[in-house]
């Protein structure tokens, strides 16, 4: 960080900003210096998965070697440097310090607190600082904002079909091909017996020495990290390779088992490219191309219905969740509509318990720093939302726990979709179930003690009376939404004995949570 030269522009590269075909690095220029740094704000903002900070260490380092093989000039800062500073704004000011730019540059950053950091630069730096697109998305930051202003609720369907039109994805002139915009009816089925999910790429990383300096510094991480190993992809190659092998081997079947959950199968037909999109090794508009290309070309193996199904992830979806995000922070974080306290359960951070749906996702995060979204949503946010944990620990968890977590996806996805916090802003109704659903989409009941068809008693299953408790104790707010009304007719059919225990057995489990 010492060394004095001729530069004219310092460029800070954030670690979820691993892009090689950006703009910036289209020419070589001698004058220009790239920064990447690992500081402890980022490592301890959340109780990180050990993998997840493996992850991105190791994808920044191999960044940063990457730039510089390609002949730019690259000061890499590790966590454990002497000359580290901790901060983002404290190493940029010892560089301005040492280096004399004239300008700094950065690219837009995806999570509001970066944002409101590098806004403040300018005024310490003394030189102009300019933020520049990250090319990374379909959409600009304000555009779901602008198209949903002064809606009360965001339909994501009604900015799918936006998207559809504007980038003409899957559309034949100005409707959409099949006639219908959307298969998802199709591609709710759970994983028959007679089908077995291919294996995935494996990918071997070297990470000995990352795992070192995490252990060095003693950072609050979770989970499990077998011999340094990690298994996803960390660099472009790699993310490439994992987008090749969905397409051949795991799209046919990715949208109408999308939903579904398996014991033995942790990542079904799912395509595993979140984390490389997050932090942008690859991105989002050439990914659907390569779908598209490869439905084009293989129409007999690929239905439009899966071809749909992993678009609308893509272009609907993840584009939407981004919006939301910048469209409601910072107040987005703070809405916990429901008015849930209670502290989130050990077994979160074990997954030690006899409900053996929650202890199987849970274990598996743990070990892999990944479940799919249906785990999430159906399973671990389903209990969550039911036991009216405080949203804002249910957040800290899902941040921490995923190697694809970054703020601007995870919050709307839980505080909106998972946790109902927002009042119904995001998700048209609450997405609760009994362990009715989960028998049905999931193997995971078979091994249970619990009773899946049991509502009361030692052996009902907790996601049962936890159910109808949930819809009773918010009947005041809930029962006038239109797409829950029969909820509150069947609520109202039940004896006055199962009444009385649906009010009774959940304050029971409230208090003994941890042995469940």
């Amino acid at each position: 960080m010492n060394q004095t030269t001729d530069i004219s522009i310092i460029r800070l590269i954030l670690g979820d900003q691993l892009n090689p075909n950006h703009f910036w690095f289209k020419e070589l220029r001698p004058d220009i210096l790239y920064v990447l740094m690992e500081i402890l704000p980022e490592a301890v903002y959340a109780p990180h998965h050990i993998q997840k900070l493996i992850s991105f260490f190791a994808a920044m380092r191999g960044f940063a070697t990457h730039l510089r093989d390609a002949g730019h000039r690259v000061v890499y800062i590790p966590l454990d440097s002497t000359e580290n500073r901790q901060s983002f704004e404290e190493n940029l000011l010892q560089l301005v310090k040492t280096q004399h730019p004239e300008l700094l540059e950065y690219q837009e950053p995806d999570e509001y607190r970066h944002e409101v950091k590098f806004r403040q630069l300018e005024s310490r730096l003394r030189i102009p600082v300019r933020m520049v697109s990250s090319e990374h998305f379909y959409t600009e930051r304000n555009e779901v904002g602008e198209f949903f202003y002064g809606k009360k609720t965001l339909l994501m369907e009604s900015f799918y079909r936006y998207m559809r039109r504007k980038h003409h994805v899957l559309m034949e002139g100005d409707q959409p091909v099949g006639g219908r915009w959307n298969y998802d009816v199709q591609n709710r089925q759970p994983l028959p017996k007679n089908i077995v999910p291919p294996p995935i790429p494996q990918f071997q990383h070297d990470v000995e020495l990352i795992l070192s300096m995490v252990r060095k510094f003693k950072l609050p991480t979770i989970g499990k990290c077998k011999e340094g190993a990690v298994w996803w992809p960390i660099n472009r190659a790699q993310a490439l390779k994992m987008l090749d092998d969905f397409l051949k081997n795991r799209l046919a079947y990715f949208g109408i088992y999308q939903d579904a959950i398996s014991a033995q199968y942790p990542f079904l037909f799912h395509s595993l490219l979140s984390f490389p999109l997050n932090t942008k090794m690859i991105s989002a508009s050439e990914v659907v191309e390569a779908a598209l290309t490869f439905w084009k070309e293989n129409p007999q193996q690929i239905s439009l219905a899966q071809i749909e199904g992993f678009v609308r992830q893509i272009i609907g979806w993840r584009e939407f969740m981004r919006g939301v995000y910048w469209y409601q922070m910072p107040d987005y974080e703070q809405n916990n509509f429901l008015g849930h306290r209670l502290p989130l359960p050990a077994f979160y951070w074990t997954g030690k318990t006899r409900m053996y749906c929650m202890h199987k996702a849970i274990s598996q995060s743990l070990e892999m720093g990944y479940a799919h979204h249906i785990q999430r949503l159906m399973i671990t946010g389903n209990f969550a939302l039911l036991a009216g944990i405080d949203p804002m620990e249910v957040d800290e968890w899902y941040l921490g726990i995923y190697l694809d977590a970054i703020q601007w996806v995870e919050l709307p996805n839980t505080r909106g979709m998972s946790q109902f916090a927002d009042g119904g802003l995001v998700a048209t109704k609450p997405y609760v179930s009994s362990a009715n659903y989960i028998n049905k989409m999931s193997d995971y009941c078979q091994h249970c003690e619990y009773d899946p068809k049991q509502r009361i008693g030692a052996r009902a299953c907790p996601f049962n009376v936890l159910y109808w408790d949930f819809y009773h104790r918010h009947r005041s707010r809930l029962e006038n939404h239109p797409r829950i009304g029969f909820v509150y007719k069947n609520l109202d059919r039940m004896s006055q004995n199962e009444k009385e225990n649906i009010s009774r057995q959940p304050e029971v489990y409230r208090q003994d949570m941890e042995n469940l």
